[in-house]
């Protein structure tokens, strides 16, 4: 885990990188959208292709004192210490890497964990996605929306949205112009508090 920032400030972004390669497409699109931010916001940038992280085991009902290694004490409290959480991902198989999903599953033990108050201290905190794929159609993303969207809202959490890039070679980002340009401003957009679809149904009527 790597912190590259210049002074404190009142928010701070945890980079949580999913890709099954290092320096890949949605890594690149996601440093040029972090490129934009202010200097005084920290940065942290995590990359779970490299950690050591076991898949996770749900222990909620189990007996005994909650298991937890150093990377997963580490993750979680760079979870928390974040204002603004940025997942990462590829879209593979229309949704979250297998990489990225696992990190979400453990936010499950966060959550069950003896007094833990993980869903207290998520809530009024930001999500953003940013993803590249093949597809230059952005409506195949929608199981890699809803999975941010409803995650977000479960914890009380405001969703930002995502920046959506088009690349399959290494590199390739670069060339999708609009992904580019959409990556400026990504992070200047005020986020608002995520909902489920029945409760955005119910606030229309």
């Amino acid at each position: 885990m790597t912190t590259e920032t210049a002074s404190a400030t009142d928010r701070s972004f945890l980079f949580v990188l999913g890709s099954s390669r290092a320096d890949g497409n949605t890594e690149i699109l996601a440093r040029t959208a972090a490129a934009q931010l202010p200097a005084g916001i920290p940065q942290r940038w995590v990359d779970l292709n490299t950690l050591p992280l076991p898949d996770f085991q749900d222990g909620r009902h189990d007996t005994g004192d909650w298991p937890s290694d150093e990377t997963e004490e580490e993750l979680r409290r760079a979870t928390l210490e974040a204002t603004d959480i940025v997942l990462a991902s590829p879209l593979y198989w229309y949704t979250v890497s297998a990489q990225t999903k696992r990190y979400l599953d453990y936010w499950s033990g966060w959550l069950s964990a003896p007094g833990s108050d993980f869903k207290e201290r998520m809530a009024g905190r930001t999500l953003w996605g940013v993803t590249v794929m093949a597809d230059r159609d952005e409506s195949v993303t929608g199981g890699l929306v809803t999975t941010l969207n409803n995650s977000a809202a479960y914890l009380g959490m405001r969703f930002g949205g995502v920046l959506f890039g088009n690349g399959s070679r290494p590199g390739q980002v670069r060339d999708d112009e609009r992904a580019m340009v959409r990556a400026k401003t990504f992070f200047q957009a005020e986020p608002p508090l995520a909902l489920f679809p029945y409760e955005e149904g119910a606030r229309q009527r």
